[in-house]
């Protein structure tokens, strides 16, 4: 500056020109100097960057490239070197350094701010993917994190406009305490409500969860900083609070598909006039069933040694022990069942009574499918109960439903017929007497 000063001055410039003249000349070369190395280091650095990125094998890198966090660091070089250059270059005019400089660290602010929120983002999308960080709620640390940036940013630009410093400014912000808690209330529960479910592994993202109270039942695909969104099985999105998990509670049916088996409970009426004892016609049949071979040989080795031990005689019903349509099914249906393929064999295989009511003996069916997909789970549950109610009638059983319109057509044909045709037809369809 002092050579520039000089060689203007030595052409008869005043003092107050020379300095003038010397100011921008300086002023144009450090925005040269500027321009250049702000130039050279995205085009020469980041380009090696996005190079050597491209051929080392993990991803974090390709990540930060790909959300720009490389090119933000380079936008910090003009901001800075603005700094630094102001004082030599504005020497002849101090009053304008300590404009340039608020604005060279506003600049700085905003550019860090950018930069950091890129480096965030590009950290969320690597523990999207990365195996260890699924249990944890990254997205709603990550929002903690940008919120106390712009907390930090906005305290600092108003710190440098008021001309003040940013101490002093914060230790005004005591007063404040109780609006602020006010206003990120929500924040402060979520991030709470967050750093209690990811530490006790309550949900996570993919997991299916109900809660009827928000209308949600299906897969979580976002949990943020105040909300958790759920895509229901109709594709409707549901919003839930993401404190209310902790206070409201909620179902997450995770152990289910980590268990390897999903609960069918299903049960079929038996008509109970037709439970009855199996004569010798129905065993020779049943006995041609491979699966109820092995148990009825069992079965009549056992009854036939404890009716001879308690002489009950095989034309005593009430005294012996004999085998019934009903038990026999049961147990065909224990084996059909346990040899099933896409039935879990490993958990819980119950066939059971419940209490007889007007509508008939219900019989449930209590197992565990090996396939929890929704789809597939219904697809084994469709093709077991289609093949309990077609075996039913190998048994001589019935199934117990409320008369329709076709049973009572079918009635009234049949009370006709019996009648020898002695009737008056009210209707084409039922005949009546």
């Amino acid at each position: 500056m002092k050579t520039l000063l000089n060689f203007f001055l030595s052409y008869g410039f005043s003092s107050a020109n020379a300095s003038l003249l010397a100011t921008i000349f300086a002023a144009l070369l450090a925005l040269v100097v500027i321009v250049a190395l702000e130039v050279s280091t995205k085009r020469v650095l980041l380009g090696f960057i996005s190079r050597f990125a491209a051929k080392t094998a993990t991803r974090l890198d390709d990540i930060l490239v790909h959300h720009n966090v490389f090119s933000g660091l380079a936008r910090l070089v003009p901001p800075v070197l603005l700094h630094l250059l102001s004082d030599p270059v504005l020497q002849f005019f101090p009053d304008l350094i300590p404009i340039v400089k608020d604005v060279s660290v506003l600049w700085l602010t905003g550019g860090v701010i950018l930069v950091s929120f890129s480096a965030l983002d590009a950290l969320l999308e690597y523990s999207s993917t990365h195996p260890s960080f699924s249990r944890l709620p990254v997205k709603s640390f990550i929002q903690v994190i940008k919120s106390l940036a712009i907390g930090i940013g906005l305290i600092v630009v108003i710190s440098k406009l008021l001309g003040t410093s940013p101490i002093v400014f914060l230790s005004g912000l005591g007063a404040f305490t109780a609006v602020l808690l006010l206003v990120f209330k929500d924040s402060i529960l979520g991030l709470v409500a967050g750093i209690q479910l990811s530490a006790n592994n309550l949900v996570r993202v993919g997991d299916w969860i109900e809660m009827p109270k928000y209308g949600a039942d299906g897969d979580v695909i976002d949990i943020s900083l105040v909300t958790v969104s759920v895509q229901n099985w109709d594709k409707t999105i549901s919003t839930i609070p993401a404190y209310a998990l902790i206070s409201e509670g909620f179902k997450n049916w995770r152990g289910m598909s980590e268990a390897g088996g999903r609960r069918m409970k299903r049960s079929v009426n038996i008509d109970m006039t037709s439970v009855r004892f199996c004569d010798q016609k129905m065993l020779a049949e049943l006995r041609e069933v491979r699966l109820l071979k092995e148990y009825l040989a069992q079965k009549e080795r056992e009854l036939a040694e404890w009716n001879a031990e308690m002489g009950a005689g095989e034309n005593s019903p009430v005294n012996a022990r004999r085998l019934t349509n009903f038990g026999t099914f049961r147990a065909y249906l224990a084996a059909y069942l346990g040899s099933h393929p896409k039935v879990n064999s490993s958990m819980t295989l119950i066939i059971r009574h419940l209490q007889p009511t007007a509508e008939g003996i219900p019989l449930e069916i209590y197992l565990f499918s090996r396939d929890t997909e929704w789809a597939k789970y219904e697809q084994v549950q469709a093709d077991i109960m289609d093949h309990v109610l077609s075996v039913l009638p190998w048994f001589d059983l019935r199934v117990f439903q409320s008369p329709g319109g076709f049973d009572i057509n079918h009635a009234g044909r049949y009370f006709a017929e019996s009648l020898g045709g002695r009737t008056t037809r009210t209707d084409s369809a039922v005949p009546m007497e």
